[in-house]
């Protein structure tokens, strides 16, 4: 058990190297794909991608070599056709690398293109354009007096905007004062209201009493009167 578990470790080495550098070179295919130049970047790419292609192909001759190794006849013929696959699927990576420079190429060629009747363009848009160099500086300075004419306009609107705040808190200062005026009229109006109605309720108390009072007497005299052997 323990021999064939050091075996595995190798193995699982392996496995692991060639997923690594499967899934590297799958990234620098894409890179060169999306290659926008010069050539010089594409060579740079292209040495990589060998590098890893070549890395790759020893990992899979080193599999190869532990399967043709290996005791038992059953695990020696699934490590060859997993050596299989992974010879199917450097093929696959080749053939793709190879579509991707072919592509990268032609994008270059073609930018390399546009650049020179870009190139040409510019020299026919030189030409005219000291021609519409006099016309631009004279809408330039008009533009300008314009915008001149405008900001002073904008500055007087300003003044005018201040003045009129100014006023604004003149009136609010004056409002202010006035309210604090009639604040304290109106507590002393709430204070007179509280003292007068003190003294209606003292008023009515009196009034009160002095009715009682009189109607005391009156019975009390009505009594002496009607009934004096009470």
């Amino acid at each position: 058990k323990m021999a064939a578990a050091a075996a595995a470790v190798p193995l699982r080495v392996c496995h692991q190297e060639i997923v690594k550098f499967d899934l590297e070179i799958k990234a620098a295919v894409q890179d060169i794909r999306d290659c926008p130049g010069p050539l010089s970047a594409l060579t740079e790419l292209n040495a990589a991608v060998k590098e890893k292609f070549r890395h790759l192909r020893g990992c899979i001759q080193e599999l190869e070599q532990m399967a043709k190794e290996q005791d038992k006849e059953s695990e020696k013929q699934a490590l060859l056709r997993e050596v299989e696959n992974h010879k199917k699927q450097m093929l696959s990576n080749q053939a793709a690398w190879r579509k991707a420079n072919l592509a990268c190429k032609i994008a270059i060629d073609n930018s390399e293109k546009d650049e020179l009747l870009q190139g040409r363009d510019s020299l026919r848009q030189r030409k005219t354009t000291k021609e519409s160099l006099a016309e631009s500086a004279s809408n330039i300075t008009e533009s300008l007096m314009s915008i001149s004419r405008m900001m002073s306009q904008q500055v007087q609107q300003s003044e005018e905007t201040v003045q009129t705040l100014a006023n604004s808190s003149r009136t609010i200062l004056e409002a202010n004062e006035e309210f604090k005026s009639m604040s304290g009229t109106i507590q002393l109006g709430r204070k007179l209201i509280t003292k007068y109605n003190r003294r209606e309720l003292t008023d009515k108390l009196l009034i009160f009493l002095a009715l009682a009072l009189f109607l005391a007497t009156v019975l009390y005299i009505l009594k002496k009167r009607l009934f004096p052997f009470l």
